[in-house]
């Protein structure tokens, strides 16, 4: 039987020719080489992998194994192979290709359908998808949880499909899959950029009740979600229970939070926040505080910032230019002058050099309230 794939309608007369011309010269090429001299498998995969007509490199795939029975492709060669097709989008051909060696003793591993998933994936082909991952097991191949979040990472890819995703998910036990952290993460975060914050706190609420422990990013996922949505007060209750289990939270975490207790000026929770970052295993970095200092100055806190500053200082971390701006910038909105030029001044002798901003905020400040020697004192500084 003739297994020479079909050519798609809309292939010019001359290019058929052409194709018809060089598979009987392949043909004749592996029909005349003695048993010793046939391409071992390495050769052939080569081949496949390198040449850039699809049909060509199915034409050689096939014709290796129809002239030689006892010839064995590497499995690498079929994943080659179905990859070559998917560029030019030859998917009912791969398909074909697929449900032939069903009925051949070519051995089929969970890897080809993971590539295929991945294949489909990129071609925004959703639902062959999630067909290829029930497939499997006709196969005798059992999908692996692995398997799942491809699919569900496909699916929550494309807006408007996180409910169809919940769908496989919930089938997926049927099919013995167990859901991972990842698989109930992929569809949290799907939740919280699709706006049903309520899907992703009863996924986050149904990990924990199957026994799966949720890490550090799943909490950081649904803390972002929450702050988003300035449920601030339930992102601080996720971050107490971490703390209380004994997690060391990673620093996007506390920032995330931190910023929000600011926007919603919480400024006690947030500094007490700050304080018990190193006692709980993470020493607050120039983020942690820049990101208090820029709340503390944008809600008109300008003086605590200060106090967040000076013990950035305290505990060995060096303000940076973002610190001393922001530092400065707070303390002129409040009409705080001469505080803000001691700042300023600290500022440049550590080679900073302050916004033009900030610089003429403050220069007018100064002449604002009839003090124009320190205006001119810091601008001769600046010049």
């Amino acid at each position: 039987m003739d297994r020479r794939l079909v050519r798609p309608a809309g292939t010019s007369p001359l290019t058929a020719v052409v194709h018809h011309h060089l598979h009987h010269l392949l043909h004749h090429s592996l029909t005349t080489l003695p048993s010793p001299q046939f391409p071992s498998p390495t050769r052939i995969h080569k081949l496949i992998k390198t040449q850039p007509d699809p049909f060509l490199a199915h034409e050689l795939f096939t014709l290796t194994t129809h002239l030689h029975p006892n010839f064995t492709h590497k499995p690498s060669t079929l994943l080659s192979l179905i990859t070559n097709l998917a560029k030019s989008r030859h998917f009912p051909q791969i398909e074909t290709l697929i449900t032939h060696l069903k009925h051949t003793r070519f051995p089929i591993t969970g890897t080809l359908f993971s590539r295929l998933i991945r294949l489909y994936g990129d071609a925004h082909l959703p639902e062959k998808a999630i067909k290829t991952l029930y497939s499997m097991i006709e196969y005798g191949v059992k999908p692996r949880t692995r398997d799942l979040n491809d699919v569900l990472s496909v699916l929550v890819a494309r807006r408007g499909w996180l409910w169809r995703a919940i769908e496989v998910f919930r089938d997926s036990r049927r099919f013995g899959v167990l859901p991972d952290v990842n698989s109930y993460k992929i569809l949290i975060m799907a939740g919280c950029e699709n706006g049903e914050l309520s899907v992703a706190c009863k996924m986050f609420d149904e990990m924990l009740k199957r026994g799966v422990t949720p890490d550090v990013e799943a909490y950081r996922v649904l803390m972002q979600g929450l702050c988003r949505r300035s449920q601030v007060g339930k992102a601080t209750g996720l971050l107490e229970n971490m703390m209380n289990k004994g997690m060391v939270l990673d620093g996007l975490s506390y920032c995330t939070v931190l910023n929000s207790l600011c926007r919603k000026k919480r400024f006690k929770e947030a500094y007490k926040m700050l304080c018990r970052m190193k006692v709980k295993g993470c020493e607050p970095n120039i983020v942690h505080y820049n990101t208090a200092i820029l709340g503390f100055c944008r809600e008109g806190r300008a003086l605590h910032a200060v106090k967040i500053l000076n013990d950035m200082v305290s505990n060995g971390c060096s303000p940076n230019l973002v610190s001393y701006r922001t530092i400065v910038g707070g303390l002129n909105d409040r009409g705080l002058y001469d505080e803000s030029r001691k700042y300023m001044e600290e500022m440049m002798s550590k080679g900073f050099s302050p916004h033009f901003a900030v610089a003429h905020s403050l220069i007018r400040g100064f002449c604002s309230v009839g003090k124009l020697e320190e205006a001119c004192g810091l601008l001769e500084k600046l010049l």
